[in-house]
């Protein structure tokens, strides 16, 4: 029932009239039906985690997704997609029942934004507006900053790639307390992260989802 109230109230929420898109993304209709009873919606995640429906003209905080509800169900079940549709296009999906709910991201499908405890053990990381009920131990050792791009990033659940983004406005929080061999400065690539009074040296084992050079 759980399931079914939350499909239902989802689908009520992106009610529109169909239109048919094809933005480089494959076309498709919001709330198509390929087959009998089944549904298809397509989404889309920034690089501050928030979420929209693809066709959505004008991406912002006013227009993205915050019902809590709603978040925590379609990140709890995404996964990469292996289902055979739209896959090049959109390679996560969630489902709902007899809903799929496909996702592009503009970086990760999985976004920290807040971190939940500040010191001491069993600090985690909260992601993509679940607030307490979405959330990832917290591994500073493991924190990567890309050399190119400058973002940071954080290990994420496996099944959805193993790699989440650390938003801007928290990756300059954490910044601080980065550290660099002597003679470097801030824009080479950090060794350690100083974090509760502890000195991490820095594993990069994340480099390996990036072609970095």
């Amino acid at each position: 029932m759980i399931i079914t109230r939350v499909c239902v109230w989802r689908s009520a929420m992106r009610a529109k009239t169909p239109i048919v898109f094809w933005r480089g993304h494959g076309t498709y209709t919001q709330g198509q039906s390929p087959e009998p009873r089944i549904r298809e919606y397509f989404y889309y995640l920034d690089h501050q985690g928030q979420l929209f429906l693809d066709d959505t003209k004008v991406k912002n905080f006013v227009t993205c997704f915050k019902d809590q509800q709603f978040l925590v169900f379609f990140f709890k079940h995404l996964k990469i997609n292996r289902s055979d549709r739209y896959q090049q296009h959109f390679p996560f999906l969630s489902l709902c029942g007899r809903e799929r709910n496909f996702l592009r991201c503009d970086d990760q499908p999985i976004v920290f934004t807040h971190l939940l405890s500040e010191t001491g053990q069993g600090a985690h990381l909260s992601y993509c507006g679940g607030g307490t009920k979405l959330t990832f131990p917290f591994q500073p050792h493991s924190l990567f900053m890309h050399p190119d791009s400058g973002r940071v990033y954080h290990p994420a659940p496996e099944l959805i790639g193993g790699v989440g983004l650390v938003r801007s406005a928290l990756a300059i929080e954490f910044s601080s307390h980065f550290h660099y061999s002597s003679g470097q400065d801030s824009s080479a690539q950090p060794t350690h992260f100083l974090w509760a009074g502890q000195h991490y040296k820095l594993t990069n084992e994340l480099s390996r989802h990036f072609a970095v050079k």
